[in-house]
């Protein structure tokens, strides 16, 4: 069967290329519908269709053939030679009124159908028909909602700057200024507008009424209000609650009202339940006074309150409504359900019986609740989980199943829920996972919220930015627009140093460069201390870890006043969150590998450049973006994204800096990177992959919609108000076209936008006690239900609020033909989620579901199975062979480019099938010196060997936390002390701990706090000790680097480092001092054996200390930790002093033999896991086989 509007190619006979309207030319002609048959009507539907003059209420419930009863009134009127001009149709939505419309145009033919719209059309259509044409030059225009939220906010936050420089004429109540600029509060400012002119309330009745009321912040709203209009009325456009307002305003004087009376000779009202007060005053306008008015609608579907809807319309109908003697307007029912088999209507009937009695006719209410199937069958299942996760794995496998075992085509499924934007981005992601193609409307999800949509706004942000700035108007900018950029400026660079100064980044805390100031250890992120491990010698900790033999040279300590070196920071308009956040986007298409690998090249290439404390990292990949000609030198294959983004970025802010539109900028963004044929190969593909690229490019041609139209609505106000408009949306913007076709997929969408829609299979998910119902009181601040005509009125009961929540389920419920599915989750505990009392309502007992599907019927599952099968001792022979092949016919399977279908079938693409890889390049040259570390020795020979590779070689370990930065300032500090530079007052050490704490990132300020004292303690500590006899060693270094090589058996290793303090004892040994910061303290056994003092020793006793003892080589007299964070027992003085822990000279060849086996697994590149007490904090637990989370890497 052919639409309306579907049209065929017809060429003529000329094969000549020529244009449009010259002969030979293709052109469109439009294939005529085939005309519908008339339906056959029951007596209910027919009464209706014979129904000639005057009002008429029909109820109509779900599936009882409420549309096609409509069409076939009209049909009447005009097959018995009514005008079709003199007919109109309203209904509440652009989609029912598109579906009114092809239905009468298939039944009655397109040229001879009637008028089908929505009310806000026909009141545009009417203003504009008496619009002032000397008074706006441009048609009014129309606000969306997103729209109008933003134009709120930003009247909102005007109002507090003019407040501030003492010019605000609106006296908002003291106790609501603090909240002007947020989005609640623009939200309950928004529902006293809709609300007032709902009712027809202008500013100065509002004002009256608020005064009457005794409500000052009424009377504010009033006076917004009319500061609000002025602005949209100096713009040329109205929201459309204020649409409708003026349509009734205009439709009530009396020239318009005798036109209107005599151009419709009947008015067809669909969804009357739907209706505000506003419209129901313009149907008045149209209909009223016993005029041929027919209304459809169901009281026990009416569940748009939160848009103004009012049921009490629908349930006033015969006496707001009456014929012209006066009586009520009569009811209709219509009693046959079409769509619901009988046990499922049962079902949803069951429901209704809790709703309660309507002010209609008792009989007519009892009749309508109570329809009659035209068919046996349907059935009802209630299903409770455990958890959110088994609940959306279930859902996924009833859809599987019943598409392949029952056959229910995809998109003839639908997945309802409550909240949108709280659940839908859930459910999507887990039926995504579980192959289930999803169709999902793009007015369900804020365009902003589109995972393609992400990196593109923030793009467009920097270089909208990064064009105000250079062109000199960055405050002024800023101000005006009241934009502030996910990257603004200094949002994400370096901290600012303390003290004042640009400090530069100091090394690791194993090569410490002499005088290194507390703002340098906090700047430079000097690395952790950690108790577990001992003091690493890496030489750059800001990235974690650097190998060894990467150390940076040392260089002397600064001498008071001289020059430090500079540092130049990212530019301000490209922060380095945002940076990293593009460069890891599909803009650049960067790995975390290849973020590390560029940072080390250009934190290499500052120190060739002189800078000995080059900037971290995150900093030098912002500047490198925002110049991309600084990566032309380095290697392509892991340089190239960021330097193909950096001058994309380039070409944008040149463009919009040439005058271009957000739309072009955004072209350039996209259309230069892989990232746009690469979403289409996929989407070639098909499959999941192929419906996420879909979905992406859906996404990506809706944001370049977005973005013309708002060039056309604004004149070219800039990409930045685009930006403040899109990012400002809480709200999915409605669109004007809708798509013709779908995609054969499950419908996945809120509950309100399934009305009027139906699918042989819906699963209703997630209905929770809190949830659904939800019982909460909308816009409890302003209370702007409470606005009445005539007085106040009382806010919605929680009764009355369940009713709309049960309305809502019931709708829900009614969209399934053949069956019905509710899920919820029923945790364990008394506190977790409960199932909602709706459960209950349906007549079925539901069922605890505790576990996951055994097997989902998907390709993935089906190859997981037949892997374990093949594999498990406990079955015969036979059926692992059977496995085995089924395995290898799945691998064999292949598309029409020869791309296997199932590639995870095949054994070149499951883990664990290799031996060890080993390196075309060693790790290390065999003919150099090894280079470790104290705490690289203690993991590669008694830890974990891989541990170590993956921090210290792959440079995979987690970033630097707090604690570090604590060690790191307590340290400095501790040097400051001992070098003389501080004094030894703990006053003045707190001052200076004071001025650089606050560069500490804690996760909340009490943590902050804590942390601070546990500092001043550990500083207090320090000085006691510091000031004691201590077996009368004298103090000869602090910070002491050290950069020896140690014979270890066959190898040779070399040692790089600093010793925090270097001692004399009365015998004229070197003894060795290790502070401590952490919260752990080994045990005694550990230090007699601790591989970082024992290295200590070892390098004093090949050369670490002779010159601090006039080079004289000393013996090591020994080494010990202070625990600074931990007291001393009482014997040894108490918690006043630190917890010392010695180690003895040295003694045997032990630390030799760790050397050896450290260097030796190093060069060998043996780093296998073992298990032990450091998994407890390893980074890499996830992919380490030795753990039970990351056996999956090789099983």
């Amino acid at each position: 069967m052919s639409s309306p509007s579907s049209a065929r190619i017809i060429r003529h006979p000329s094969h000549h290329q020529v244009r449009q309207g010259t002969p030979g030319a293709y052109r469109l002609v439009r294939t005529l519908p085939d005309r519908l048959d008339p339906p056959r009507l029951d007596a209910r539907q027919r009464a209706v269709v014979d129904h000639r003059s005057g009002p008429l209420l029909v109820l109509a419930g779900p599936g009882t053939g409420k549309t096609t009863t409509l069409v076939e009134a009209v049909a009447a009127r005009v097959a018995e030679g009514a005008d079709p001009t003199r007919i109109l149709v309203l209904t509440f939505s652009r989609k029912a009124a598109v579906e009114l419309r092809d239905r009468m145009a298939l039944r009655i033919g397109a040229a001879r159908a009637p008028q089908a719209t929505t009310f806000h059309s026909f009141c545009y259509a009417l203003v504009r028909a008496h619009q002032d044409a000397d008074l706006f030059v441009e048609p009014l225009r129309l606000l969306s909602g997103p729209e109008q939220d933003v134009a709120v906010r930003e009247l909102l936050a005007g109002q507090v700057d003019l407040a501030r420089e003492g010019r605000a004429h609106i006296r908002w109540p003291d106790e609501l200024r603090a909240c002007l600029t947020t989005r609640g509060f623009a939200d309950e400012v928004r529902a006293v507008l809709a609300r007032s002119r709902e009712l027809g309330l202008g500013p100065a009745a509002l004002n009256d009424f608020a005064r009457r009321s005794g409500r000052p912040d009424w009377g504010a709203a009033a006076s917004f209000l009319a500061e609000y209009l002025d602005v949209l009325d100096m713009q040329g456009v109205l929201d459309y609650a204020e649409l409708v307002h003026r349509a009734v305003l205009l439709a009530r004087r009396p020239e318009v009202a005798r036109a209107l009376g005599a151009q419709y000779d009947a008015v067809f009202v669909d969804e009357y339940q739907d209706t505000d007060p506003a419209q129901v005053r313009l149907l008045h306008a149209l209909a009223g006074g016993g005029r041929s008015l027919v209304a459809f609608g169901d009281p026990d579907q009416s569940i748009y309150t939160f848009r103004g809807a009012d049921v009490n319309g629908i349930l006033e109908f015969p006496y707001a409504f009456p014929r012209a003697d006066g009586t009520p307007a009569p009811v209709e029912v219509l009693t046959t359900s079409r769509r619901s088999g009988a046990q499922l209507l049962a079902a949803t009937r069951l429901v209704t019986r809790r709703m309660p009695l309507a002010r209609l006719p008792a009989d007519k209410v009892r009749v309508h609740r109570e329809p009659t199937p035209v068919r046996d069958g349907g059935r009802v299942e209630v299903y409770t989980y455990p958890t959110a996760g088994t609940e959306l794995d279930n859902i996924a496998d009833i859809l599987r199943r019943a598409h392949l075992e029952d056959g229910v085509p995809w998109s003839d499924m639908a997945v309802l829920v409550r909240a949108g934007a709280r659940t839908i981005p859930a459910v999507r992601r887990s039926l995504s996972a579980a192959g289930v193609p999803l169709d999902i409307d793009g007015d369900d999800i804020a365009l902003r919220h589109e995972p393609a949509v992400v990196p593109l706004l923030s793009a467009l942000r920097v270089v909208a930015t990064a064009v105000l700035e250079e062109a000199g108007a960055s405050e002024e900018g800023t101000s005006e627009e009241g934009i502030s950029e996910g990257g603004a400026p200094g949002e994400d660079a370096s901290e600012a140093d303390a003290s004042g100064g640009d400090a530069p980044e100091a090394s690791g805390e194993g090569a410490r460069e002499g005088d290194v100031s507390v703002g340098d250890a906090l700047e430079g992120g000097v690395s952790d201390r950690d108790v577990s491990e001992g003091r690493v010698f890496e030489a750059d900790a800001s990235e974690q870890a650097i190998s060894e033999g990467d150390a940076s040279e040392r260089h002397a300590p600064e001498e008071p006043g001289a020059p430090r070196t500079e540092v130049t920071t990212a530019p301000a308009w490209l922060g380095t969150e945002t940076a990293l956040t593009l460069l890891t986007s599909p803009l650049a298409g960067m790995d975390a590998a290849d973020l590390r690998r560029l940072g080390r090249a250009l934190r290499e290439e500052e120190r060739a450049a002189g800078n000995h404390l080059p900037p971290p990292s995150d900093e030098l990949l912002a500047r490198a973006l925002a110049e991309p000609e600084r990566l032309v030198a380095h290697d392509p294959t892991y340089a190239r994204g960021a330097q193909r983004l950096g001058a994309l970025l380039r070409k944008a802010r040149e463009r919009l800096a040439g005058g271009g539109t957000a739309e072009e900028a955004l072209w350039e963004l996209w259309d230069g990177t892989p990232w746009p044929k690469r979403l289409e190969r996929t989407a070639r593909r098909g499959g999941a992959a192929g419906r996420n690229a879909d979905r992406d490019l859906d996404a990506v041609c809706a944001l370049f919609a977005a973005a013309a139209r708002a060039e056309e609505r604004t004149g070219g106000r800039g990409a930045l108000n685009f930006l403040e408009e899109t990012e400002a949306q809480d709200i999915a913007a409605d669109t004007l076209t809708r798509r013709a076709v779908r995609p054969e997929a499950v419908r996945l969408m809120t509950a309100h936008r399934a009305k009027g829609l139906e699918w042989r299979l819906v699963v209703v998910a997630g209905v929770q006690e809190g949830l659904w119902p939800d019982l909460r009181r909308r816009g409890s601040l302003l209370e702007a239900d409470r606005i009445g005509r005539d007085g106040l009125a009382e806010p919605l009961t929680p009764g009355a609020l369940l009713s709309e929540e049960r309305r809502l389920f019931y709708v829900a419920a009614t969209r399934a033909r053949e069956r019905l599915v509710v899920t919820a989750v029923k945790a364990p505990a008394d506190d977790g989620d409960q199932p909602s009392r709706f459960l209950t309502e349906l007549g079925v007992e539901p069922k605890d579901v505790t576990g996951r599907p055994r097997r989902p019927l998907s390709v993935s599952a089906l190859v997981a199975e037949l892997r374990a099968t093949t594999v498990d001792p406990r079955v015969s022979e036979t059926l692992r062979e059977a496995a085995a092949q089924r395995l290898a016919k799945l691998a064999a399977l292949g598309d029409a480019d020869g791309r296997p279908l199932v590639p995870s079938a095949h054994p070149y693409r499951w883990w664990g099938m290799y031996e060890p890889t080993a390196s075309e390049v060693p790790l290390r040259d065999r003919d150099k010196p090894v280079v470790l570390s104290g705490s690289a020795l203690d993991q590669l020979a008694n830890t974990c060997s891989l541990q170590w590779f993956l921090g210290r070689e792959v440079k995979a370990d987690a970033p630097a936390t707090a604690a570090q930065g604590f060690g790191n300032v307590v340290h400095v500090l501790a040097d400051e002390v001992a070098s003389g530079r501080t004094p030894a007052d703990l006053a003045v050490l707190m001052e200076r701990l004071d001025s650089v704490w606050d560069a500490l990132a804690f996760d909340a300020p009490w943590k902050s706090s804590q942390e601070k004292e546990h500092a001043r303690v550990a500083l207090e500590r320090f000085l006691q000790w510091h000031v004691m006899d201590r077996a009368s060693r004298t103090p000869l270094a602090s910070e002491h680097g050290f950069d020896v090589t140690l014979g270890a058996g066959p190898y040779e290793v070399r040692v790089r480092g600093s010793m925090d303090r270097v001692e004399q004892d009365a015998e004229g040994r070197a003894y060795v001092v290790d502070f401590k910061t952490g919260k752990q303290a080994p045990t005694a056994a550990d230090v007699a054996r601790h591989p970082q003092l024992a290295v200590y020793q070892l390098a004093v006793r090949e050369g670490a200390a002779d010159d601090v003892f006039g080079g004289v080589r000393p013996e090591p007299g020994g080494a010990e930790l202070v625990q600074l964070r931990q007291g001393a027992a009482k014997k040894n003085g108490g918690d006043a002093l630190p917890k010392v822990q010695a180690q003895e000279p040295l003694s045997g060849e032990w630390i030799g033999d760790l050397l050896a086996t450290a260097a030796g697994k190093v060069l060998d590149e043996r780093f296998t896991p073992t298990a032990g007490q450091h998994c407890a904090h390893c980074a890499f637990r996830a992919s380490c086989s030795a753990r039970p989370e990351g056996r999956h890497v090789v099983e």
